[in-house]
């Protein structure tokens, strides 16, 4: 069975590959100090610090398959920079006409979204409504709540 192909910028490709040598090389050994202090305390039965250390193995674990998943089956999205309309990877400053603020973005592939860093998929309602838009359309967005926007700037 082929495994699913991931899209990813070239800067989130080295985001992950920077946060897995994180896990393989700090955390896993940090947890793993942690699990062997918590044995040397004896009764493990009834040993917090134990389980505690026990379930950040476990997330560790986890996170570090998921990133091995996606860096052997990730595909790069190559983007025109010069181009005017927006494609995966371009920074968008954009007003909320509804709102009259504006705001700015990067799209970034699914697999790269980080809201706290304004980086939105390119599948989710804002993102999909200004792939291959330019600067200076208005645009709605179909969201639950439509709503429009205007483009004011493209990197």
């Amino acid at each position: 069975m082929a495994s699913e192909k991931y899209k990813l910028t070239a800067e989130g490709k080295e985001e992950l590959e920077r946060e897995y040598r994180q896990i393989l090389d700090v955390e896993n050994p940090k947890v793993i100090k942690q699990l062997q202090e918590a044995r040397a305390m004896g009764d493990l039965s009834e040993n917090a610090d134990y389980d505690a250390a026990r379930d950040l193995q476990a997330k560790l674990h986890q996170r570090e398959k998921e990133i091995r998943e996606i860096l052997d089956n990730c595909e790069i999205i190559s983007t025109n920079k010069k181009s005017k309309t927006i494609g995966v990877s371009n920074t968008v400053t954009y007003k909320d006409l509804d709102l009259d603020e504006e705001v700015t973005i990067r799209i970034v592939s699914s697999v790269e979204t980080d809201p706290d860093k304004m980086k939105i998929s390119n599948e989710c309602a804002l993102g999909a409504a200004l792939i291959g838009h330019k600067a200076g359309d208005r645009v709605t967005v179909n969201a639950l709540q439509p709503y429009d926007i205007e483009i004011i700037e493209v990197k």
